[in-house]
């Protein structure tokens, strides 16, 4: 087998083309890892990892770095806020230089859709995915696929609403790409102005929307406001946001969920963000184990 076909097995550039039993031996190396009792496992110790965000990030930055260090790995982070990305230097260069200093593998995150899979073809260390544009976000997808089968045991048969802004969200196409092949019925609620017509996907009204097994809120984008495609936050509300008069309808078992950064009172109410029924902050904690996963997976 090649280099450069090892390389692409182990690298993690999105759901789409991964089979459903890569996946799952994803969810279950997770699984593993959040079971050991261990803060540190130092199976990577030696290893360099460089997490490379070109565009901003706090929450999965983090949960990477813990993650990284949790198995004894070398952590660079790399900032393009201070960096030479900005006197004009191109993220393929700043890449390739970080390659060059001898790193084992790399987390990238940055806006441009397409860069990721370019740079994959000509970087010779295996790269993750950490959200490129509105393409993809596959460890996010993961960990919410690890949340929902904490909770229902499998994935086949549940029935999924992902509820907000749809076409601009990476969220929701690598949950739509991971969840069908595992047999989840998935169904999105969206405004007409946020709606993925590239999808084939069944769009619901809010009320059947809140009728599913897992109620999956996205994040609004508020700065869309200002563009036209938001009327304004309150009306959002009003019309697509999980409210607590909404939330008394949803039946006993079912779940919400959030990929956080989470606008209280806008797509969720600020008492449901710990409701009995949230795992919201669950899903961040299960990132951890999830990422120790695709990194331990990219270094093997």
């Amino acid at each position: 087998m090649t280099t450069a076909t090892l390389v692409k097995q182990r690298s993690l550039l999105g759901l789409k083309e991964l089979s459903k039993e890569e996946i799952s031996s994803i969810l279950d190396r997770a699984a593993y890892w959040e079971a050991s009792s261990n803060k540190v496992e130092p199976v990577q110790q030696g290893k360099f990892v460089a997490n490379m965000f070109f565009e901003n990030s706090t929450r999965t930055r983090f949960s990477f770095e813990v993650a990284e260090k949790r198995l004894g790995t070398e952590v660079l982070n790399f900032s393009a806020a201070v960096s030479s990305v900005q006197k004009g230097e191109s993220i393929y260069d700043t890449v390739r230089t970080l390659e060059s200093m001898g790193i084992d593998a790399g987390v990238i995150r940055l806006k441009p859709i397409g860069v990721l899979a370019e740079l994959a073809q000509k970087i010779k260390v295996p790269l993750i995915n950490a959200g490129d544009g509105n393409n993809e976000h596959p460890t996010q997808a993961l960990l919410d696929l690890y949340t929902m089968r904490k909770q229902f045991g499998e994935l086949k048969g549940l029935t999924v609403s992902i509820i907000g802004d749809v076409q601009h969200s990476r969220v929701a196409r690598s949950n739509l790409y991971a969840l069908q092949k595992f047999g989840v019925n998935v169904r999105f609620c969206a405004p007409e102005t946020m709606k993925a017509a590239e999808l084939d996907v069944p769009y619901v009204s809010m009320a059947e929307a809140l009728r599913s097994d897992v109620v999956m809120m996205l994040r609004v984008q508020l700065e869309r406001h200002e563009s036209g495609i938001l009327s304004s936050a309150e009306s959002y509300r009003e019309q697509f946001g999980l409210t607590e008069e909404r939330a008394a309808t949803l039946a006993p078992h079912t779940i919400i969920m959030h990929p956080a950064p989470i606008n209280r009172d806008v797509e969720i109410d600020d008492a449901l963000v710990e409701h009995p029924q949230s795992r919201i902050f669950p899903q961040m904690a299960n990132g951890v184990p999830i990422r120790m996963a695709v990194i331990e997976r990219a270094l093997a």
